[in-house]
Parts: structure tokens; sequence; C-alpha cells
């Protein structure tokens, strides 16, 4: 009997370490993995998430062990496995639903669907909640009044959500860090110049398209306040090739001039129905903070450096225009 006690104590302890040492089993992988566990998911779609981010032999492990704590619904999420990670730490952390923040970058977006998609490539919501939510949010809201003033209640920057974040959340999310940006010395700003922060966003995303040259930005702000207060069409070649869907466009002609659109503002007075582009905060300072200046009109420099050649008279617009326009021909740019 002591001989079968010490054979059975034998077996117990070397199971012991085995099963130890698959628990302490270590995530050898060169970079981290996410494992998202989707809404409404089975426990076989939690193995099968497992195995397909962390490989068949670990994932398979990691799933084990989350069984034995774990359940679908509390464990829905996204979970950051780093490498080194044992098994029943990653088993764990999904186990317990302590989820890894998902980093959303939110830049150089023009169209309202490229920012849905944008949001939605990262977290688990689709671009079509992102946009409901984003009506619902700014319904009752005075500034936006229909979808082409959406870009505005958005700013770039890079933003910290979960992945099973609602739509309603990370709209809300968005829409507040907008609101918060837009304080009393920036509103100040705003209505001194006779805009609205829409419409603030609105110049700034043109002048975006306009130029990437920064220090020029606050200059071209200026001369197109100049042009609405006057009553004068914008002419922004950037809202022709929005109208046209098109931002490749090298050169604008008559065909393009000729869209019927409301951001077309070679056919329309006035500032487009909202922003062409989600513009960037300096931006949006640039045309609060532009200094004055008589420029009603500019032109792309010939020597395609980028910057833009200004003038407050038509006749000199034509010059600088014709040198451009050579330019092009040069160039064979139709």
């Amino acid at each position: 009997m002591k001989r079968i006690i010490a054979i059975v104590l034998a077996i117990a302890g070397i199971l012991g370490v085995v099963c130890l040492t698959m628990m302490m089993r270590a995530f050898d992988n060169e970079a981290a993995v996410r494992v998202n566990i989707p809404r409404d998911a089975t426990s076989a779609s939690v193995r099968d998430s497992m195995t397909s981010s962390l490989g068949d032999s670990y994932g398979k492990l990691v799933y084990n062990l989350w069984r034995i704590a774990g359940d679908p619904a509390s464990s829905h999420g996204s979970y950051l496995i780093e490498p080194g990670t044992t098994a029943l730490s990653a088993a764990r952390t999904v186990a317990s639903g302590r989820q890894t923040p998902v980093k959303v970058t939110i830049n150089n977006v023009r169209t309202l669907s490229d920012l849905t998609k944008r949001i939605a490539a990262k977290l688990e919501v689709t671009p079509a909640e992102i946009y409901k939510a984003l009506g619902e949010r700014l319904a009752n809201h005075p500034q936006f009044a229909g979808k082409e003033t959406y870009p505005a209640a958005v700013l770039p920057d890079t933003y910290e959500f979960y992945w099973s974040d609602s739509a309603e959340h990370v709209v809300g999310k968005l829409v507040a860090a907008r609101d918060n940006f837009w304080n009393s010395s920036r509103l100040e700003k705003a209505a001194k110049l006779g805009l609205t922060p829409v419409e603030v966003a609105t110049i700034a995303s043109i002048v975006e398209e306009e130029s990437n040259k920064k220090d020029e930005r606050p200059i071209i702000a200026r001369l197109y306040m100049n042009r609405v207060n006057k009553g004068m069409k914008l002419q922004a070649d950037p809202t022709v090739k929005f109208a046209a869907g098109n931002f490749s466009l090298r050169r604008i002609t008559g065909k393009h001039l000729s869209i019927d659109s409301p951001y077309n503002t070679y056919k329309n007075t006035g500032l487009p129905p909202g922003p062409i582009r989600v513009p960037q905060k300096e931006t949006i300072d640039a045309v609060l903070n532009a200094p004055q200046n008589s420029y009603l009109y500019m032109c792309a420099k010939a020597d395609f450096s980028g910057y833009h050649s200004f003038a407050t008279d038509y006749k000199t617009h034509q010059a600088n225009a014709r040198q451009y326009q050579a330019a092009l021909n040069r160039r064979g740019i139709h």
C-alpha cells in the first residue's frame, strides 16, 4: 500500500510539473498579437479566435485554461497578447474581460465614407453604425443641419477606445473632443469673423486642400474670407475636385467647372454646405487667427514649389495664371 501511494504521489507530482510547465509556457512570437472575441461568441468561436491569432498549439492551451473560469459573454472584447506572456496569464486576461484599448488615428480623411471606414477598421462597429450614430448624436445640435456638416464634428487626433465600444460611445467621445476644442476663446474669434464653427472648419478644409505649406495657410484663409465678405464666388479648385469625386485632378478644365453641385464654388456664391475634408486643429486656428490682407486672387506658382502667387486685382492674377498654365503645358499636364 505504501508503494502504491508513493507511485500515485509520484505520478501526481509529474502531472503537476507537466501542468505547471504548460501553464507557464510563454507566447513565443516576435510581435504582440490581438485576440478579438466578438459579440455573441460561442465557446467554439472563442477557440477559433485564439488559435487563429495565437497559433494552434499555444492558442489551444490558452483556450483550455480559459474554459476553467471564462465564458464568451464576459470575454467579449479585444486583448493584446505580448511576447513572453504565459498561457495562464493570457487565459486569465481574457476570462476576466481586461481588454487592451485600441488606438484609432484620424488624419488625412476627406470624405464621410473615409471617416466611418477608418474608425470601423479598428473596432467591432461597422461604417453604417458609425454613420447612424453621428446622425443621431448631431440631430439636435444647432450647428449640424445635415450629413454635409458631419466632418466638422470630428477633429484629427489619436483616440483610445475599447474594440467592443458601441458606435454611440465612439461618436460621443469624438464629438465631446470637438466641443472641448471649441472653447469660449475660439467661439469668440469665430463670432468676430461672422462665422460659425462649421463655417470655420469648411474654410479650413479648403485651405488644407489648396496648400500643404503651413506658413501660407493663414494668407489663403484670409483671402477666402475677403471673397466671402465681398459677395464673390470662392472659385476654389479643391471644391471642384470634391464635387467631381476626384482629388487627383492636376488641372481643372471647363467640364469640371460646369459640374452641377453645391460644392462647385465656381457656380455657387458663398461657402459649400460643409467641409471637403476633416480639417486639422492647427488649420482651424490658422483661419481664426488669419492676419489681415487685401488679397482676392491666388494661383499656384509656375515653379511648382507648392507655394502660391497672390494678387489684389484681376489683371495681376491673369498674368500669374498665364505663367502657371504655360508651365503646365510645358510639362504636358492637360
